[in-house]
């Protein structure tokens, strides 16, 4: 059964990153700026954390917007991304309602496979993965 990755409860994310450090190792990096999560504060330092991850969209606005073919549509909802395709226009990006997408140093999209990884990693079950039909 596939499976999308969802925010379980925001509010108990206390911003250490360990989910985007472990995106980013999957992904063969070990930069935070390349993984498919962000996390960042809502105002200041006693804001609460936001993160912001792929929807796992039933009729992904990304897939629409890319002329190339370049992402298609994912079991369970979301993307699959097929590099070879890719021309690096952007257009994914400015489609994505709740920006999830970031690009590399190359201008490739970054986009979250749900595999459910960084969960593994978040030591306040902030992050998990529901099975979807």
């Amino acid at each position: 059964m596939a499976k999308v990755l969802k925010v379980a409860d925001r509010r108990r994310c206390i911003g250490c990153l360990s989910c985007r450090q472990a995106c980013a190792r999957l992904r063969g990096e070990y930069s935070i700026a390349n993984s498919a999560i962000e996390v960042k504060t809502s105002g200041g330092y006693t804001g609460e954390f936001v993160i912001n991850i792929c929807r796992g969209c039933e009729e992904p606005a990304c897939m629409e917007a890319c002329k190339f073919g370049a992402l298609t549509k994912r079991t369970g909802g979301g993307v699959v991304f097929h590099k070879d395709k890719c021309t690096k226009c952007g257009a994914c990006g400015v489609a994505c309602a709740v920006n999830a997408i970031r690009f590399d140093e190359e201008g490739y999209p970054i986009i979250c496979t749900h595999c459910g990884y960084c969960t593994k990693y978040c030591p306040h079950r902030c992050i998990t993965t529901k099975e979807v039909l």
